[in-house]
């Protein structure tokens, strides 16, 4: 795996990782908007959204579309490879490694679709922009849900075109992602009582679970956040 991704892997599993760790929701809603504000301004190896998009917009040469395709590609591949690192110990390091892993995934998710939303024009120091960001992680599914019971106002697309300030919308968001992650956090402790008791070959199934995790919510964010740039 890359430099990269083994030093994400460090940088979560010894600062992020144990406030993941905490389960009241105070907290860790407060968790997912601090990783808001990391991935947009850069941590430890990773660039900010905005500066990693740049790049990618410069190596297509303007070419929109196809910057916003390599972005996720890049980002799916970080998802696997510190998905690899923090799952290859096997049910041993399960109790660290695990809140590690979905540590990492949310800081990489939330750096890509913030990167999706700057090349389509969107300020990401809008907080409407933000709330954005951070509802797409939830999934189409999950959003509509919301959406229907009248919860959420619509999905990350409308909701990164607002023009008001909804402190209600920011705060369950981030209250929404945090659930999520708990279940996740769940989720990946059940599947370590039985996969996961052979080192290395965790490290296969969550670079595979991650890394199509993350391309999922690249594929929803693409097709939310529509361009705003001047042709």
């Amino acid at each position: 795996m890359g430099a990269r991704s083994k030093a994400l892997a460090s940088l979560i599993g010894t600062q992020v990782a144990p406030r993941l760790g905490r389960v009241a929701p105070s907290l860790t809603s407060t968790f997912v908007r601090e990783a808001l504000v990391r991935a947009i301004d850069g941590v430890g190896p990773l660039p900010g959204a905005a500066e990693a998009a740049e790049a990618a917009l410069a190596a297509r040469n303007g070419d929109e579309v196809r910057a916003v395709h390599d972005l996720i590609e890049a980002n799916v591949r970080l998802a696997g490879g510190q998905g690899f690192l923090t799952n290859v110990g096997g049910l041993l390091t399960a109790p660290i490694a695990i809140p590690a892993n979905i540590a990492g995934v949310v800081l990489i998710q939330l750096r890509m679709v913030a990167g999706i939303a700057h090349l389509r024009g969107h300020d990401l120091a809008d907080p409407a922009v933000r709330s954005a960001v951070m509802a797409s992680l939830l999934g189409q599914e999950r959003v509509g849900e919301l959406v229907t019971a009248k919860r959420l106002p619509g999905p990350p697309g409308e909701l990164a075109e607002s023009t008001a300030r909804n402190r209600h919308t920011d705060a369950l968001v981030a209250s929404e992602v945090a659930s999520d992650l708990i279940t996740r956090v769940a989720g990946k402790q059940l599947v370590s009582t039985v996969g996961r008791r052979i080192p290395v070959v965790g490290g296969v199934f969550g670079a595979g679970a991650d890394g199509y995790a993350t391309w999922r919510v690249g594929r929803y964010a693409d097709a939310e956040f529509l361009s705003r740039r001047v042709r």
